[in-house]
């Protein structure tokens, strides 16, 4: 049974474990640069639960908060790239080496062939786990298109930032409201935008060889940030800035995106979950300061 029946979805103090790279207790500074004001979201915690720096091709690219126990990430942090929406192509699907105890690289990498992936199976999905998972496809929380630069796009091509998706959910729902945060982001966000995706679970697990692999997730969230937006936005679109969240259940009915405040998904959250009553998703729940605006 998943941990999540015990203790939900939890983050911060990250036990220090004897995995090398960018698997960190506590976040370099250059992977808090995509999360608003260099701060994760609070009031989650858990043994379970690693930091990763999601880096490709010599670059951080995004944070992912990972669970080794469920195999599925809790949440991805990145930065809204400007795009056209185009999909990635041609990109190997990919693991973490940093989640291995032995690992000469902090860098994704292809999955190897053969049974080499056995070294490091045990802290993360691999590919064999989505083989016969019939009802389920690979959901990225950082979707490549969001991103821009073929770099980053490539780099959402990790197990490490993908749930398993009910198709229709994904397919006539979860994508149609990534494509619609794209579009409000592109016309109306004038500075860095700050996107947190996230899933919530309730002990429903992939199965391999009669072993829990992976954890399902019940819903998926996300949550933008963007406090240097166009003010002229019209009011139809204007009132979901500076921030706006929104979440769905990963089914194939009643899975309508319900589009909501911050606040408001953080109350869902405190509901549907074991997070703390401290939990927020950013700081100040991305209300800018009056020194901030003048800046």
């Amino acid at each position: 049974m998943a941990f999540w029946v015990h203790t939900a979805f939890l983050l911060v103090n990250i036990i220090t474990s004897d995995v090398r790279g960018r698997v960190e207790k506590e976040l370099s500074p250059e992977c808090r640069e995509f999360l608003y004001m260099a701060t994760a979201p609070t009031g989650l915690e858990h043994q379970s639960l690693r930091f990763i720096c999601q880096r490709y091709n010599k670059k951080p690219r995004y944070v992912t908060l990972y669970n080794t126990v469920d195999h599925i990430p809790v949440y991805s942090a990145y930065t809204f790239k400007r795009s056209d929406g185009e999909k990635c192509v041609d990109v190997p699907w990919m693991y973490e080496p940093q989640l291995s105890t032995v690992s000469d690289t902090d860098e994704m990498q292809p999955f190897p062939r053969g049974y080499m992936h056995k070294n490091f199976e045990d802290a993360q999905a691999v590919l064999d786990d989505y083989t016969n998972a019939i009802l389920y496809e690979r959901g990225t929380l950082n979707p490549d298109e969001h991103q821009d630069e073929p770099d980053d796009k490539a780099s959402t091509y990790t197990l490490t930032n993908v749930v398993p998706v009910v198709p229709d959910f994904s397919n006539r729902v979860w994508d149609k409201q990534e494509h619609i945060i794209r579009k409000r982001l592109n016309n109306y966000c004038r500075g860095t935008a700050y996107i947190i995706t996230g899933i919530t679970t309730s002990g429903k697990m992939i199965r391999r060889q009669n072993i829990n692999r992976i954890a399902v997730p019940t819903y998926l969230w996300s949550a933008y940030c963007c406090v240097d937006y166009d003010h002229n936005t019209p009011y139809n679109e204007r009132y979901k800035f500076p921030s706006f969240a929104h979440y769905g259940l990963n089914e194939a009915e009643n899975n309508e995106v319900i589009e909501m405040s911050v606040q408001k998904l953080e109350d869902f959250l405190k509901k549907t979950t074991f997070v703390d009553q401290n939990f927020q998703i950013f700081v100040g729940d991305c209300v800018p300061t009056a020194s901030s605006i003048t800046e």
